[in-house]
């Protein structure tokens, strides 16, 4: 008996679906989600200048338990990202994983499915606390306060895979010698063999925003701590992925993406 012939609505709703589940794919409304985001980036900026960094981030999650909107349901941005992420990892099951800036966590209750324990680090001890909310029925992931620019030598040579996502662009002033100096401190933090992943927003080579995130990427991949496994461009985000300290004294070889 031969097969039924879709029909022309069922036929629109399943290529609907292909193109909302293509990773280029961005809903219109996201648009809005980053203009809230501009707007929290602005807040933080101005309560940093009277109040310092470290004050101005708690008072963003003091205010708000998710400052950006990244676990709003009507947002897909973020979560499709975080998704893309996990998928952009190398094929393997990490030991401990790093998730620096984790914010309130999205991220590393993500990294927890592929490790047998992840850290969250981040600077504002009230996003700590959502985040803890957030993943309490996971076994495998802990967050500690956490500051990327004074993190403790105990952590040096800990860590399969070290996340860094959405994170440097926020440090000020961010200065090449700064981006040099930071390269050669996450490099430290992995074991032989170790990951090092970077993730930010990218828009579009104009864009000044978008500028500071290719600097930060540019700074990494030029570190001679780092050898470039591959780089990714997605909708709206850039993401490399980098080896640290060589398995065996033999190193991955670079394969452009």
């Amino acid at each position: 008996m031969p097969s039924a012939v879709p029909s022309r609505s069922a036929r629109a709703i399943s290529l609907r679906r292909r193109i909302a589940d293509h990773p280029a794919f961005i809903l219109p409304r996201d648009f809005t989600l980053f203009l809230r985001g501009a707007r929290t980036d602005n807040a933080i900026k101005l309560a940093r200048a009277s109040m310092g960094a470290r004050a101005a981030f708690e008072a963003a999650y003091t205010s708000s338990a998710d400052p950006w909107s990244s676990a709003a349901p009507r947002y897909r941005y973020q979560s499709r990202k975080y998704d893309q992420i996990i998928a952009l990892l190398p094929d393997r099951h990490f030991g401990n994983v790093l998730d620096l800036g984790c914010g309130i966590g999205l991220l590393s209750r993500r990294l927890a499915q592929r490790a047998n324990h992840v850290l969250g680090l981040d600077v504002a001890a009230a996003a700590l606390v959502h985040a803890r909310r957030l993943t309490s029925d996971l076994g495998n992931v802990g967050f500690d306060q956490g500051d990327i620019l004074d993190l403790p030598t105990a952590l040096d040579g800990c860590f399969d895979l070290v996340v860094i996502a959405d994170t440097l662009y926020y440090l000020d002033p961010l200065t090449d010698e700064m981006l040099k100096a930071l390269s050669t401190r996450m490099a430290a933090l992995l074991r032989p063999g170790g990951v090092c992943v970077l993730a930010n927003h990218f828009f579009f080579s104009a864009d000044a925003e978008s500028r500071v995130s290719r600097r930060i990427h540019d700074a990494f991949t030029w570190s001679p701590s780092f050898t470039v496994i591959r780089q990714h461009r997605r909708a709206f985000f850039l993401v490399s992925l980098l080896s640290g300290p060589p398995l065996h004294h033999q190193s991955l070889a670079h394969q452009p993406g």
